[in-house]
């Protein structure tokens, strides 16, 4: 398994135009929430407790990221439990007596589909093709970017950054 350094360096390779992390900003968030909302399907109880697809995702890409790195995993974890609590108040708010709550997977849809105009608005900008073009587990990678490129611009992990920057080139524009 390729180290988080690696998943972070390769898909970087993709994604060096400004304009096109910009987008990613907005474009990949949107897609994370949206692919809770829609995954958002009761499954079974388990002591009280309703437990639906997308809780099962989470822990699954959970794991994965905690395996990568086990600080920055953790916050890709607290995010993603914020994103199923907000998807979970709007299902409630949106509840009715129907067995398929189709405004709450219909808002879910149409932020997949925005999420993506954004995603290739950028890869535009960037005159390169999406990532997990080339390699599916770039799906799991775009949201660890996007994190660390936020933590980036904090301050935070410098020596990742520099690292990521001396294997996949400078930012551009």
């Amino acid at each position: 398994m390729k180290s988080l350094e690696q998943q972070l360096v390769q898909y970087a390779m993709y994604h060096r135009d400004n304009r096109n992390i910009k987008t990613h900003l907005v474009g990949v968030p949107l897609i994370m929430f949206a692919v809770i909302m829609m995954t958002y399907v009761p499954l079974f109880d388990f002591s009280g407790l309703t437990v639906t697809v997308a809780m099962l995702l989470i822990a699954m890409a959970g794991g994965y990221y905690f395996i990568l790195s086990p600080t920055i995993g953790l916050v890709m974890v607290l995010l993603l439990i914020l994103g199923y609590l907000g998807a979970f108040s709007i299902y409630q708010n949106l509840s009715s007596d129907m067995t398929v709550n189709w405004a709450f997977y219909g808002l879910g849809a149409g932020l997949f589909v925005i999420g993506w105009i954004i995603q290739f608005v950028g890869h535009y900008f960037e005159g390169k093709k999406p990532a997990f073009v080339d390699d599916l587990i770039g799906l799991l990678i775009g949201p660890l970017f996007v994190l660390t490129e936020v933590l980036f611009k904090l301050g935070f992990l410098k020596n990742l950054e520099d690292k990521i920057i001396g294997q996949a080139g400078a930012y551009r524009n």
